[in-house]
This record gives structure tokens, sequence and C-alpha cells, in this order.
């Protein structure tokens, strides 16, 4: 039995996790730990501080259950301390857990390069100031970034009320001729039940927040899935090639 751990901010796309397990397999445990959310809003000073005070609370609970890694499930409350901040943000959870650990945003940056993708567009639910910091945080992982739409929604849990018309809406206005992948990074956002839809309507391979997450985990509990239903990125072979 291989138990991925999460930290997952609040309370908007939750369900996604215990969907993704249903479709891994019945020797993958996904276990979640709500964090604080503090203020809900996307703006940069309350992302920084959703960032900083989730770190002791839950730890020790996926410690106890046997976790054998760790994802900080948020994409937002990692990016905005810029690459070089997020990366003292994992290696303080991994010190701190006692096993390896990683955030939403790296998980992003390692499936692009995962798919062998080049360039990326980017269709964000957030203000156009935090969507060009995930941009920038890409960028300095080596991806290009041809496209970044934003919706300008403000809370998470507005996120959590979308549906697939929303859903789609979003990736055929974010996505780019030139792109060859598109990244909906906020993890408020269902996208579990569709991720073959979307890769179906815009005939490419798409990430999800909640998706690259458990992807990220697995990743660094070295299993390997195939598991068609989450898309491109659970497929053996990438579909997109260097």
């Amino acid at each position: 039995m291989t138990a991925l751990g999460f930290l997952y901010p609040g309370h908007s796309a939750e369900d996604d996790y215990p969907r993704i397990e249903q479709l891994l397999g019945s020797d993958i445990r996904v276990d979640l730990v709500h964090t604080d959310i503090g203020e809900d809003a996307h703006r940069v000073d309350a992302l920084l501080e959703m960032g900083s005070a989730w770190l002791a609370a839950g730890v020790q609970e996926l410690r106890h259950a046997g976790a054998d890694a760790v994802v900080w499930a948020c994409t937002s409350g990692s990016f905005v301390y810029g690459r070089d901040g997020a990366q003292e943000q994992v290696r303080a959870l991994a010190q701190t857990a006692g096993m390896p650990a990683s955030s939403t945003s790296f998980a992003f940056a390692h499936a692009v390069q995962e798919l062998g993708a080049r360039r990326v567009a980017i269709g964000a639910t957030y203000p156009d100031d935090v969507a060009q910091l995930f941009a920038e945080f890409l960028r300095a992982d080596g991806v290009e970034v041809v496209s970044v739409k934003s919706s300008g929604i403000i809370t998470a849990a507005e996120v959590g009320t979308w549906g697939e018309a929303e859903l789609l809406a979003l990736a055929r206005h974010s996505d780019h001729p030139d792109a060859e992948a598109l990244l909906l990074p906020d993890t408020a956002l269902h996208t579990a039940a569709h991720i073959p839809t979307l890769e179906k309507e815009l005939g490419k391979p798409v990430l999800t927040a909640n998706q690259v997450t458990v992807w990220e985990a697995l990743r660094l509990a070295d299993r390997r899935v195939n598991a068609p239903e989450l898309g491109a990125l659970f497929t053996r072979e990438p579909i997109v090639q260097a």
C-alpha cells in the first residue's frame, strides 16, 4: 500500500481527491488534511500568509497515518513566494514531515517536463497579478509561457462552485495555438471528473492543479500509475515529444 499525504487549504474542491483515489487503484491511499486558509482571497498578502501558517498543522496527522510523501496542495500559496521561496517552503515541509515533500507549483513544473512540452498556456481563475506570478514561476523553471488568461476571481469559495460548463469555458478561452499543453492552476477548481473531456475538446494535454498534485505525490513515492481517465499525464508514454 502506498499512502499519499496532502495538506489542502480550506474546503473547495477536496472531493477531487477521493475521486482520483478511486481511479488510481486499490493499493494507493490518499490522505487529506485540511489547513487553515485564513482570509479567503487571491491577493498576494493573503496568499503569503496562507503559505506561511499551514506548515505545522496537519503534518503530524499525516505522519501518524503512515504517508510515504506529502504535498502542499496549493498552487498560489507556493508560487507567490517565487521559485527560491517555494523551494525553501518545500524544504521546510520535508524536514518537518520527515518524508519527501513538494507543492502544487513544483508539481506543474515537473508535469510539464514529464509531458515533454516546451510551450504552455495558462488559464487562471486568479486576478491577473497573481496569474502573472505563476507564469514567472514557470519561466524560472525553464518553461515557455505563451499566454496567460485570468478570470479575476478573488475567493476559492467562488471557484469551488464552478462546474463543467465554466471549466470548459475557461479552457477554451485560455488555450493558445502555440501551446503544447494548457495549465489550470487552482486546487479550488473541480477538474478530476472532466480531464478527458477537456483534452478531447482542446486536442492537447491539460494539466489541472489537483491532478498534478496527486501525480507529484506518486512521483515522490516512486510510483507510476497508468490511469487514462486522469489524462495524458497519467498514461505511460508522453504524447508530446520534446
